[in-house]
């Protein structure tokens, strides 16, 4: 650490066992440690988690076809647009207050979604869960980095940690599968109450309180709500272009709005905020320009995929959710073996070249999903443009990570972590609105030329729709490579000494990575 901590933990050093927690007392470092994992597995879980039931909440809550994304996105977009201001405000009023605030708003949010009767009300409730997430995921590594010591105990710590992030993403297929096949969809929801009841009173109980120390003493809300709603508004117009002409007042309304609004954020973060959550010298380096403008684009197309995939497999095929959890274990795989193959030759190639190469194999794998037909098969037609994909995004990850760090200020190398983790969840939250659109405008187009109402001529007009979907998506993924090669550095062999960068490889498929609670302004050396 480059600054002292306020209250750090004193308990905690390369020869002692145990852990100075509340109350003055010392616990065994495992117990920490499985409290910090418990809240980051929750995080990560949801994320996953709802992509299976989506078929189950909309035939339940009646979600027309574009509607159904904001299930998704009201999660993604408000946890990127807080995600920074939560790292902050761990470091302002205490990880342990922030912890226990983030745990308590995310299992409220998770009984209200549960409970849900409408569509508004479980699409606000997986909002307030986003906003839950984004105060809970920094605080979760800060807290362990101020309790573990540099060296082995922090290097293996955040082994379990990023296993855990890891371990969310494959699970949340699964169990959300388990639980809506046997139970209800409401279940994803109702698990996490238990569990953050559980985590609350861990937390009271064991964890002490340590604060950051931070040269200006000031949150910047402004700048989290302004983005937050230009994002959404984005989304919305883009999301109404189903049923208006872009030219209706309907479209052109919300994207002036949502400009308007994303220009006063840069205003806000340029000139107005004292502690701006985006300080915009950071984007003067060509490195993080690039490597911010090529995860943006990957996600834009890939991120959507697996929510087409899910209604593919439901609603054409006639998977059960259970299936189709089990259908997306070995996407997770490949992204941890492309992560692998991207870790170790990553000095022999250099990062230029990763990012090249592993978009490609993604939108080709992209592409020949395109090929999928009413009457296909998942080992036919889904498993192997989907392992192609997936590789390409393993081997992505961990190469864009370094990209947004390269050459970076140690001041700033939380702030550039955090935000190649921010824009993840943008490229994707704004990748699937524009994408379900085309895919129902598709859908909707055939359906009405044919006139057919039969349960085939739906699947088939399903089919084309989600086909047109991934062309596009395709189409994005590829423009990554071309991002890579124009606005990316040319440099042969380059080190790749941040741990941080491995353990987001290791993560995965999981949007909520290592890097994204790097906005807490805790640096990993050392790791």
């Amino acid at each position: 650490m480059t600054e002292p901590e306020q209250g750090a933990p004193n308990g905690a050093t390369e020869e002692t066992h145990s852990i100075a927690v509340a109350g003055g007392r010392n616990v065994a470092p495992w117990v920490v440690l499985l409290l910090v994992c418990l809240g980051q597995f929750m995080v990560v879980l949801d994320v996953s988690i709802v992509n299976v039931a989506l078929p189950a909440m909309q035939k339940d809550l009646g979600f027309s076809y574009t509607g159904l994304q904001w299930v998704v996105n009201a999660y993604t977009l408000t946890f990127a647009g807080f995600l920074l201001l939560g790292g902050r405000a761990a470091d302002l009023y205490g990880r342990r207050r922030m912890f226990i605030l983030g745990l308590g708003l995310f299992t409220f949010a998770s009984l209200v979604g549960g409970l849900a009767q409408t569509q508004a009300m479980l699409v606000g409730a997986r909002a307030l869960q986003g906003l839950g997430g984004a105060v809970l995921a920094p605080a979760t590594l800060t807290i362990l980095t101020t309790s573990f010591p540099e060296g082995a105990p922090r290097a293996r710590a955040l082994g379990v940690w990023s296993a855990v992030a890891a371990g969310g993403g494959a699970a949340g297929a699964l169990l959300g599968g388990i639980l809506t096949d046997l139970i209800s969809w409401r279940w994803i929801l109702f698990v996490n109450v238990p569990i953050g009841i559980f985590a609350i009173l861990g937390a009271r109980a064991l964890l002490a309180e340590t604060r950051g120390e931070v040269r200006h003493r000031s949150l910047d809300l402004a700048g989290a709500v302004t983005v937050t709603a230009g994002l959404v508004s984005l989304v919305f117009a883009i999301v109404r272009t189903e049923t208006y002409r872009w030219t209706s007042w309907q479209v052109v309304a919300p994207f002036v709005l949502a400009l308007i609004l994303l220009g006063l954020f840069v205003l806000i973060e340029a000139r107005i905020a004292k502690a701006p959550l985006m300080p915009l010298r950071i984007l003067r380096s060509r490195s993080v320009a690039g490597a911010n403008v090529f995860i943006m684009l990957l996600m834009g197309g890939m991120f959507a995929s697996w929510y087409f995939q899910t209604l593919y497999l439901q609603n054409v095929l006639g998977y059960t959710p259970l299936q189709a959890g089990f259908a997306f274990l070995p996407q997770t795989i490949m992204i941890a073996i492309g992560a692998q193959i991207s870790s170790r030759v990553v000095n022999r190639v250099g990062v230029r070249t990763l990012l090249i190469v592993g978009p490609l194999l993604t939108a080709a794998g992209l592409l020949w999903l395109t090929q999928i037909t009413p009457d296909g098969t998942f080992v036919g037609q889904v498993l192997g443009p989907s392992l192609l994909a997936t590789l390409g995004m393993g081997i992505s990850f961990p190469a864009s990570t370094y990209a947004a760090t390269y050459g970076v200020p140690r001041q700033d190398q939380g702030l550039a972590s955090g935000l190649i983790n921010t824009n993840r969840q943008i490229g994707g939250s704004i990748g699937l609105a524009a994408l379900a659109t085309i895919a129902a405008d598709r859908t909707t187009a055939i359906l009405h030329t044919t006139g057919a109402s039969s349960a085939a001529a739906t699947a088939a007009a399903y089919t084309a729709g989600y086909a047109r979907a991934f062309g596009v998506a395709a189409a994005i993924v590829a423009c990554a490579a071309v991002a890579s090669a124009l606005i990316l550095p040319r440099r042969r062999r380059d080190a790749v000494p941040v741990p941080a960068v491995e353990s987001a490889a290791v993560a995965g498929r999981s949007l909520a990575l290592e890097g994204a609670a790097d906005g807490a302004g805790i640096e990993l050396e050392g790791a």
